[in-house]
């Protein structure tokens, strides 16, 4: 989807200078629109992210899962150490929240709550951004916070936002630009190893690609001046990621060879490694 013009003016932590007043690097901008993979070089950010806010790992609502790399879980297992909150793959989010919630002098206990500032923030800045209005349906996420309904539709048109800005009022063009450069100048920590949005974000021209839970998918391609947005209905992740790149071949954003070429032809091993058959995605809008 393409953007639209001349929408009003946002709220967010980069628009409102919380990014600035905190001294937020582009690292960790990108750890606040991650899913990272829980490996060191995500948590020991987000871990001094905190502490220069005043917060710390037990401030995080998000709660503590198993890394998403294998590698770090399995040599955490051999050390006899404990995954923390850290290791969520959202942790970089929360404490974006965090930070918008010192920067609005509000409590940073209960941030997670809907009617918290920062969550009625993030509220109106999708609205603005979907071009929704109404009240937002919102369901509670796996890491805690609210995740508020959207149709695919509007959540395309907030992503086309961030490929052609032109339209947007000016401060909310300069914070969309300063996000989608910390995404793809740091793609592993959007991500990281061998997940598919860093290894097509590394193939790209300047794209984003994000995966979000149950077979949700987004991308911006500034080239073209759009945003894509796909949920699979029973929540494959790998249907998502096979559908993702697929589309993105089909646009040209990506090369049809390499990380893109593998997701969008993926081979389907049994048990013994065998390929028993393969996935491949069908667009009936392209003509395949």
């Amino acid at each position: 989807m393409r953007q639209t013009k001349n929408l009003p003016e946002p709220a967010g932590d980069v628009v409102l200078g919380a990014a600035d007043a905190f001294g937020v690097t582009g690292e960790e901008l990108a750890l606040a629109c991650a899913s990272h993979s829980g490996e060191p070089m995500h948590t020991t950010r987000v871990a001094g992210w905190q502490e220069r806010i005043g917060c710390s790992v037990a401030d995080l609502a998000c709660g503590p899962h198993r890394p998403v790399h294998e590698k770090t879980a399995t040599e955490m297992i051999v050390r006899g150490e404990r995954w923390t909150s850290l290791h969520n793959n959202c942790s970089g989010k929360h404490t974006g929240f965090m930070t918008l919630a010192r920067h609005l002098k509000a409590p940073v206990a209960g941030y997670e709550q809907v009617d918290h500032p920062a969550q009625r923030l993030v509220e109106a800045t999708l609205k603005e951004m979907g071009s929704v209005s109404g009240n937002m349906p919102y369901g509670v996420d796996g890491c805690t916070v609210p995740n508020f309904a959207l149709p695919l539709t509007a959540l395309a048109r907030a992503m086309a936002q961030f490929a052609d800005p032109s339209g947007l009022a000016p401060s909310r063009r300069e914070a969309a630009s300063r996000v989608m450069r910390a995404m793809t100048a740091h793609p592993d920590l959007v991500a990281g190893t061998g997940r598919a949005c860093t290894n097509l974000m590394r193939e790209s021209r300047g794209i984003v690609v994000k995966t979000g839970a149950e077979g949700v998918y987004i991308a911006i391609i500034p080239e073209l001046g759009l945003g894509a947005a796909l949920k699979i209905d029973d929540g494959a992740g790998r249907a998502s990621e096979t559908a993702i790149a697929a589309l993105l071949i089909a646009l040209g954003a990506v090369r049809d060879d390499g990380a893109a070429a593998a997701l969008a032809r993926a081979a389907v091993l049994n048990t013994r490694g065998v390929p028993v058959g393969e996935r491949r995605a069908v667009f009936e809008a392209f003509g395949k």
